[in-house]
């Protein structure tokens, strides 16, 4: 940031430049650079690697444009993941404080991909430094009450197994969603075949044991994870009372809102068009491409999900555009910091020559 900005910062931090709203590597970046995956001969190749159906995926144009939109969709309607966001996010604490800003929203959402990139390009090493960083701050999570209108839920903890797998799991649902549904690859976006999604559910195995977990919870095949999600049925969805801060009876949305109306500044317009982007233009093909069980624990009624699937058909030639270099490049350098763009650059080549070697050796 220039000197200029910073200036600027101090004398208001609501002030939202161009450069601010970019952000340096240090927003996204953490315990150091990370390292590709497979990049060199002594490289390892981190939990999924060059080759793998996890790499198809998250190397996606359509998964770096719509990533972020989708993954808060899911995992905001698992109970836990809200009330921690609820109790515990700097946003909850910024907005009790009176301080949140439209910035401070947007800069939450903008950090979410290209922090955990790392995590899924990285070697072994990098992956387990930033799990390990996330684990840390995840530590003060926690809380007696889900919904002070079902106490009978319990409380939740981030770092918990149950919590910790769903944090992880619901991250890596929400891409395979959008893979099949909106990801245009040799014609229309298609499902994968049942072996290819249960191998996928294999690979993000590995993902889930970088964090809390018990082992025989975690899913081998598509199948298991339906079970699970049946299993912890009651822990997805949500209320009105899910609004209320156990330690306050404050209500969040309305806390969120007056903050974010006091501390306006005209420089913020920057940040509306980001919002726009991601939480109007985006999401409503995110919403169609998640489960109508997702759909419905987010509060969508028959009627209004009619209008989103039918609204995703007449989008397909901008779901299309969206995917394509210079678009797909602006979303990757905001949403996903300089960093994973290197990242998602290398490892598209190294992927690309794995898959390569793959189909040869298949024709040998």
């Amino acid at each position: 940031m220039t000197d200029q900005a910073h200036a600027d910062l101090r004398r208001n931090p609501n002030v939202v430049s161009r450069e601010r709203l970019r952000g340096p590597a240090s927003r996204w970046r953490r315990h150091g650079e990370p390292t590709l995956a497979g990049s060199g001969p002594d490289i390892d190749g981190g939990v999924f690697g060059p080759g793998s159906l996890a790499w198809d995926v998250l190397l996606h144009p359509a998964t770096i444009v719509f990533q972020s939109a989708a993954q808060f969709i899911l995992q905001l309607t698992y109970k836990p993941v809200s009330a921690g966001v609820r109790d515990n996010d700097p946003i909850s604490k910024k907005a009790r404080a009176g301080t949140l800003s439209l910035f401070d929203i947007f800069d939450r959402g903008q950090r979410n991909s290209g922090i955990h990139a790392p995590m899924w390009l990285g070697d072994m090493d990098t992956a387990k430094r930033v799990s390990g960083h996330l684990i840390r701050i995840h530590e003060k999570v926690k809380g007696d009450l889900i919904d002070v209108g079902e106490p009978a839920l319990g409380g939740y903890a981030a770092n918990s197994p149950r919590d910790s797998m769903w944090a992880a799991l619901t991250e890596m649902h929400t891409m395979l969603w959008v893979y099949e549904r909106l990801a245009f690859r040799n014609g229309l976006p298609k499902r994968l075949s049942d072996e290819q999604r249960d191998e996928y559910i294999r690979e993000v195995k590995e993902y889930c044991r970088l964090f809390p977990h018990n082992e025989e919870d975690l899913p081998n095949s598509m199948a298991e994870l339906r079970a699970l999600y049946e299993r912890d049925a009651n822990l997805f969805g949500g209320s009105e009372l899910m609004a209320i801060i156990p330690a306050t009876g404050q209500q969040f949305p309305k806390l969120v809102a007056e903050s974010i109306k006091k501390n306006y500044h005209p420089s913020q317009f920057r940040v509306q068009i980001q919002l726009f982007l991601q939480d109007k233009l985006l999401k409503l093909p995110a919403m169609a491409a998640v489960s109508g069980k997702t759909r419905r624990n987010a509060g969508i009624s028959p009627a209004t999900e009619k209008r989103i699937l039918c609204a995703r058909k007449l989008m397909m030639p901008i779901i299309w555009l969206v995917q394509q270099g210079p678009v797909e490049r602006y979303f990757m350098r905001m949403m996903w910091g300089p960093d994973s763009v290197k990242l998602i650059k290398e490892a598209r080549k190294l992927h690309a020559a794995a898959k390569a070697r793959m189909r040869q050796t298949e024709l040998a």
